[in-house]
Order: structure tokens, then C-alpha cells, then sequence
């Protein structure tokens, strides 16, 4: 316990304030085409752990906001966390770090609790505390023993899914907002049912709303790294046993480029040039190069 008091001290101390709700920020080029759509839901389907993706949510947030939207900005950490994250949320800005940090961050390594993700958090917290009208929801998992079990039912790793997507519309309910924004994996971004091992589920997107009051678009990027977890190089899985933990690695790894573009960010309801379109998704977000974000916490 020791140890993670004092890594959580340093990660706090660490953290440097970007410019807030004072700073310049703007809609990326192309929402235009997405405002003709006018979604409720905004779905940003990402790789996780890129510093990138969280500060482009955080930018579009920003903008809105700036504009007069009442924003929801939905993120995957632990829906059990929530209450803890909204009684945070409740404190001044000078308090909210180190309260925020003490929930819901402990083990997650595989990119969701990243740097980036805390520092976007501040980030918006920051903007709400000086009137700008946004809120957040932590909604990854089931938040009690009672969702599991309505939800126990679904095949494969749909009752998870379709707890991710009641957590965001009992938010969403519970307030008033003119745009949320959903930031969580390009699987659970989807809006077509996978096929996984034989067995189909329907993806968060899916659950989430009637498909014409959502827009998934899915992270593409002129390459770099992630923080992620993979396969050990050189693992073998053997057919019918499970993987186990030792033969996972969270960490830094090469991020593939989607395509060769020297273009500042965007959003686009098309394909990038030479790509088919895909019906799991309405579009895509382009950041450019991307840089991995660690954990803001480190591993137990």
C-alpha cells in the first residue's frame, strides 16, 4: 500500500497543467459532416493507449462546449468507480488529481488508464469549474452485481457490451446534454454484430442507440506507438487452454500506419483515399503520428 500511495503522490506532482478552458480549441476539419447527421452520440472507436486520441476527445469537448453544447464525454474506465468519479468531479480544481486518482486506476495497464486518459480528465474538469457546461461518466463493465446478472444471458462478451452501453445512456438520463461523446475501443465502437470463435455478439454501438442518433468513427493514424497489451513475441498458445498472464506484455509497441497522409487532424464520414468503406463504422477520426501513453499508475 506503501508503494502505491507514493506512485500516486508522483503521478499527481508529475502532472502539468495544459491550458484549460482559456486555450483555443476547435472542431477538427470535417465535422461539418458530421453536424449534418446532428448525432446525439459521438462514438470515438480508438487504440488504446496513444496520448493522442484522449487530447483529440478532450479538443472536441472543448469546442463544443465553447459553443454552448451541454457535453457528456464518456470514458472506458470501471463503471464501479463512477461514484467515486463524480464526487471528485464535485471539488475544486486544486483537489480534483489526487482525489481522482485514488478510484478505478489501480492495474489498468493495457492503455484505458493512461497518462493521457488522467490528463484529459483534469482537462475537462478543469474547463466545468470555470462554466463550461460538461460532465463525464466512467462506463466500462457492469456497475453491480445486479447488472451482471440481467445481462448473464447475452452471448459472449456481449453482456459486457450491453452494460457499457446502460451505463452511458443512464447518464445520459440523468442529465441534460446536447452531445455525448464516447471514447472506448474501435470493437466496442462498432455498429455491426462480430463473429468471434463462432459466437456473434453485438458490439456497445449497437446497444447504445438507434444506429441514426450514432456516429462511430474509427481511430486511423500515420503510425508510431501505443501503449497496449499483446502477445509475448515468440508465445505459442496452446489450442483449448487459456492464455495466461505471463504470456501478456503492457507496454509500448509499434503502432502500424493506416495511411501515408501529411495532413493535420480530422474527421471524415468517408474512407481514407484507397480504403473501402465498412459498415461497423460511419467514419473516421485521423490524428497523424501518434506517441504511446503509459500508465498513471503503475503496475502492483
Amino acid at each position: 500500500m506503501r508503494t502505491i500511495r507514493f506512485a500516486l503522490a508522483a503521478s499527481v506532482l508529475a502532472f502539468s497543467a495544459p491550458a484549460l478552458a482559456g486555450e483555443q480549441c476547435s472542431l477538427p476539419k470535417g465535422w461539418q459532416q458530421v453536424l449534418q447527421r446532428n448525432p446525439r452520440y459521438v462514438v470515438f472507436g480508438e487504440i488504446h493507449g496513444s496520448r493522442e486520441s484522449p487530447a483529440f476527445v478532450g479538443n472536441f469537448a472543448c469546442a463544443l462546449a465553447k459553443r454552448g453544447e451541454r457535453v457528456l464525454v464518456a470514458v472506458e474506465l470501471s463503471a464501479r468507480a463512477d461514484a467515486a468519479f463524480q464526487a471528485a468531479w464535485r471539488l475544486p480544481p486544486a483537489q480534483f488529481p489526487g482525489e481522482l486518482m485514488r478510484q478505478g486506476w489501480v492495474d489498468e495497464t493495457d492503455g484505458r488508464g493512461s497518462e493521457a486518459m488522467r490528463d484529459l480528465l483534469i482537462r475537462l474538469h478543469a474547463a466545468e469549474s470555470d462554466g463550461m457546461p460538461i460532465a463525464i461518466v466512467a462506463f466500462n463493465g457492469d456497475r453491480d452485481d445486479a447488472q451482471r446478472a440481467k445481462f448473464a444471458h447475452l452471448p459472449g462478451q456481449e453482456p459486457h457490451e450491453a452494460a457499457q452501453a446502460e451505463n452511458v445512456r443512464a447518464a445520459v438520463a440523468a442529465g441534460r446534454y446536447d452531445r455525448v461523446l464516447v471514447l472506448t475501443g474501435n470493437v466496442h465502437a462498432q455498429k455491426m454484430p462480430i463473429e468471434r470463435r463462432g459466437i456473434v455478439f453485438r458490439p456497445m454501438a449497437v446497444h447504445l442507440a438507434p444506429a441514426a442518433q450514432v456516429v462511430s468513427l474509427n481511430m486511423v493514424t500515420a503510425g508510431g506507438s501505443s501503449w497496449n497489451c499483446q502477445m509475448r513475441a515468440g508465445y505459442k498458445p496452446v489450442p483449448g487452454q487459456p492464455v495466461g498472464s505471463d504470456a501478456i506484455e503492457c507496454a509500448a509497441h509499434p503502432l502500424r500506419a493506416d495511411a501515408a497522409l501529411d495532413l493535420p487532424q480530422f474527421v471524415s464520414l468517408r474512407p481514407l483515399p484507397g480504403e473501402a468503406a465498412t459498415p461497423s463504422y460511419d467514419g473516421v477520426f485521423w490524428l497523424g503520428p501518434v506517441n504511446a501513453s503509459p500508465p498513471a499508475l503503475p503496475e502492483r
